[in-house]
């Protein structure tokens, strides 16, 4: 282990700060959503910082950011770190920002030590892991382990009818000289830095969580058909009323998943009316359900269960439930996750094993290299709001905890998976 100090600190701070300017809501938030133009300039300013410590940037197909620290093989599968840029509409300043941030200033410290990795270290920004404004979200770590192809990744439209491929396009066209990778590549282990997006660090007075995995997630997208009709000559009788039917089909779903146990997690979160006019009967709801739960068989059984509930409770009008993500609760590897309750130890911050109950990158990743997150503590616990927080001895704790793994993987023979 080197003598010199791990990171930065203040250099971390004043750039997660900087990089908040962009896409920067009245309210103190950040807007910054996937593939926009404000994602163009945090790449820009992001790429500054990474030239100037030495890394080299890249992109993809899928529009994810690489930014390489040269090692002495660069043959052998590479190490990754990193998250995302993009923000929810009224998103906050560190959710997947710290994670790129702390990713880059760790990569940036080790290089100031002057020694050579023994392979390349890979700073990471996945593209649209937020889905706020193209869904599904992780499109970027989906396209890279091959979960998902580009043909559906690119057809998706934002609520402007703007497609991913035209936005990848668009977002290539700004860097036209920047090189691209392949879609996907071996790669020796990834490491992902995230605020915790809960409460439990926090109540619990603790600055460092191990992650010990993810909880499963499914997502669908429901449209419910009925037939238009003149509020004030359609008889009651004779409806075929698309919203009174949601209605129904809201509260049988909230009633019976909603209530399974006190660990489901079930939302109705974006929801669509046509014609949504005051003195028309509506013809159309589409909504998205979200649906989240740590054991795999209450998931399934709870997902099963969302079309029969449905259909059973639309008619008069019609349904139909398009199932979106299916990501069933994984496990993050045993030695990393070892490896970052004892660097956190050996610098005497305070650590304890945390299951997310947020969907992140690292879960796919998961699936083709060993892979891990270290959770630091956001106020009240609150994420995806404008006051999203996390105090900056917390940030520096983190990436601390993180830079020390880096340098430990960085000179190591590979994880054996």
């Amino acid at each position: 282990m080197t003598s010199e100090p791990l990171i930065n600190t203040d250099r971390l701070w004043t750039r997660l700060m900087s990089l908040a300017e962009i896409g920067a809501t009245p309210a103190g938030g950040v807007n910054r959503q996937a593939l926009s133009d404000g994602e163009i300039a945090a790449w820009r300013r992001v790429i500054g910082w990474a030239r100037e410590g030495g890394l080299t940037p890249s992109t993809d197909a899928a529009g994810n950011l690489f930014l390489t620290l040269a090692g002495r093989d660069r043959t052998a599968p590479p190490l990754l770190l990193g998250s995302h840029l993009d923000s929810q509409p009224t998103g906050g300043k560190f959710d997947g920002a710290a994670g790129v941030m702390a990713a880059l200033e760790a990569a940036v410290s080790l290089a100031e030590q002057g020694e050579k990795p023994a392979r390349d270290l890979i700073v990471v920004a996945w593209m649209n892991e937020e889905g706020s404004r193209f869904a599904p979200g992780m499109m970027g770590s989906e396209a890279f382990t091959g979960e998902r192809g580009m043909d559906a990744i690119r057809a998706a439209r934002d609520a402007d009818g703007i497609s991913v491929g035209e936005a990848l396009d668009r977002l290539h066209q700004a860097f036209p000289d920047m090189p691209h990778r392949p879609l996907g590549f071996a790669a020796g282990a990834y490491l992902e830095l995230h605020i915790e997006q809960g409460p439990v660090l926090e109540a619990a007075d603790c600055m460092i969580g191990v992650v010990t995995g993810i909880q499963g997630k499914k997502t669908f997208q429901v449209v419910v058909e009925g037939a238009e009709g003149h509020a004030g000559a359609l008889a009651q009788q004779e409806r075929r009323d698309a919203l009174a039917a949601f209605a129904e089909v809201a509260s049988a779903l909230h009633a019976e998943i909603g209530a399974i146990d006190a660990d489901i997690k079930f939302t109705i979160g974006r929801i669509a009316v046509v014609p949504n006019a005051p003195s028309v009967v509506p013809s159309r709801v589409s909504f998205s359900i979200d649906l989240r739960h740590p054991d795999n068989a209450v998931l399934d059984a709870a997902g099963a269960r969302i079309e029969t509930l449905c259909q059973e409770k639309a008619p008069p009008c019609s349904v139909t439930v398009t199932p979106l993500v299916d990501a069933p609760s994984n496990v993050f590897d045993p030695r990393l996750r070892a490896s970052i309750a004892e660097a956190a130890r050996e610098q005497r911050y305070s650590a304890m094993a945390i299951l997310s109950a947020a969907g992140h990158d690292a879960r796919h990743l998961a699936k083709v290299c060993p892979a891990a997150m270290i959770f630091i503590p956001c106020r009240d616990g609150a994420s995806h709001v404008e006051h999203e927080w996390a105090e900056p001895d917390h940030v520096a704790a983190g990436t601390a905890v993180l830079a020390q793994v880096l340098r430990e993987l960085a000179f190591a023979p590979a994880i054996e998976a």
